[in-house]
């Protein structure tokens, strides 16, 4: 199984859409990197996790799952770096490919060494605007397509059907 370690905050700050959110609301550029990974994981399957650094929030080291990732704060005195390291080591197995999502060169480096490889920020918002685009194409294909019935309808009953369920009378 793949396993994609995200640094939060630093994907915030390198994804323009992101970066100009979090200067007006941190908190509502968080929720969408939560939401935009969590459609990430549901296309790809691969198991998600974004480690954000306690100095932005304040407090005991949280852990939450949303739509199947894991959001994880660090405790108050730890980093993103930190915990990801952490992760790293406790997710490397024989049978994962671990992958962590950074632009720190120095994150980088260090996540080389434990054996996961990286994708930076660009690499992924790339990857995620290209499974954007495939899913609108797949909801588009999915809306022309025409199904078969084992009962022929007119088109006439068909529109009187389709008066019936959006309700109106006429």
């Amino acid at each position: 199984m793949d396993v994609l370690i995200v640094d939060g905050y630093n994907i915030i700050g390198a994804w323009p859409e992101l970066e100009a959110l979090r200067d007006k609301d941190l908190a509502t550029a968080r929720d969408l990197l939560i939401e935009k990974m969590a459609e990430y994981q549901a296309y790809s399957g691969e198991q998600v996790i974004i480690v954000f650094d306690a100095h932005y929030v304040r407090g005991i080291e949280k852990k939450q799952s949303t739509h199947k990732i894991e959001v994880v704060f660090t405790k108050e005195n730890e980093t993103a770096d930190e915990r990801i390291e952490k992760l790293v080591q406790e997710r490397k197995h024989i049978r994962n490919q671990v992958y962590v999502a950074t632009s720190d060169y120095t994150e980088q480096r260090t996540i080389f060494a434990q054996g996961a490889l990286r994708k930076s920020a660009r690499e992924l918002l790339v990857e995620m605007n290209n499974i954007e685009k495939e899913i609108q194409q797949e909801v588009k294909l999915n809306n022309e397509r025409q199904y078969n019935v084992k009962i022929p309808i007119t088109q006439e009953v068909l529109d009187v059907f389709e008066k019936w369920r959006r309700g109106k009378k006429d």
